[in-house]
């Protein structure tokens, strides 16, 4: 059994309005909006135990390779974690779903080989800590895979993405931000930067505020490295 941490409430993030929405919405972007294919590229090739923080509705068990031993997977929302234990059910590979938020993870350091944050950094109140603890449950060498949305490369959407979370965006959505820049935040946490690149979703048509998406790999050193 997983320790749980006191720092945290079990439902630290209540969102039900939201919840309902995404529950719906996710579903149809993966099967209309080409996001499954991102997931099974996100998580192609790993192995071992894996981390997934803010797993949602469980989207992602479904593209875990059958090199992964075990997923332990943390969902703060009640409605989205119930549905994510449904999902894990009918997964290929052993996933345990937890409560708890990716600011506080209740399992030991250096105790995985692999993490995965998607779609999920744009809603944790404090990012810093988030990656933080990630660089902590990491074993050394261990490998960060990352698909968000975040920040806009052109001045005019990523001013428009500002100005939504300065007001209504975290307040219709659940908590999330538009305009964090993800690759700035994983450099900052200590991890070695792999091979990453970006996108937009959808790709065709006028982007949204979410459009901005990025997917890539990063490590945490080595501990020569960190020396």
């Amino acid at each position: 059994m997983l320790p749980r941490s006191s720092k945290m409430p079990r439902d630290a993030v209540h969102h039900p309005v939201f919840a309902r929405f995404y529950a719906k919405w996710s579903v149809t972007a993966d099967e209309k909006g080409g996001v499954a294919a991102y997931r099974h590229e996100l998580l192609a090739g790993l192995s071992g135990r894996v981390i997934e923080i803010g797993a949602g509705n469980g989207l992602n068990f479904a593209h875990y390779p059958s090199s992964v031993s075990e997923v332990v997977a943390l969902e703060p929302e009640r409605m989205l974690r119930k549905l994510a234990l449904e999902a894990a059910v009918h997964a290929e590979v052993p996933v345990d779903v937890v409560p708890g938020v990716a600011e506080a993870l209740p399992v030991k350091s250096e105790a995985f080989d692999a993490a995965v944050a998607s779609l999920v950094l744009c809603t944790v109140r404090d990012v810093p800590r988030a990656l933080g603890e990630l660089r902590r449950v990491l074993r050394p060498g261990g490998e960060l895979r990352f698909f968000e949305h975040g920040l806009a490369p052109g001045r005019g959407l990523a001013g428009c993405q500002r100005a939504l979370d300065r007001t209504v965006w975290p307040l219709l959505f659940g908590g999330c931000h538009t305009a964090r820049d993800t690759i700035a935040a994983i450099e900052a946490a200590g991890f070695e930067l792999g091979d990453y690149r970006r996108f937009r979703v959808p790709e065709s048509g006028p982007p949204l505020p979410a459009s901005p998406c990025v997917l890539g790999t990063a490590r945490r050193p080595l501990p020569d490295a960190d020396a």
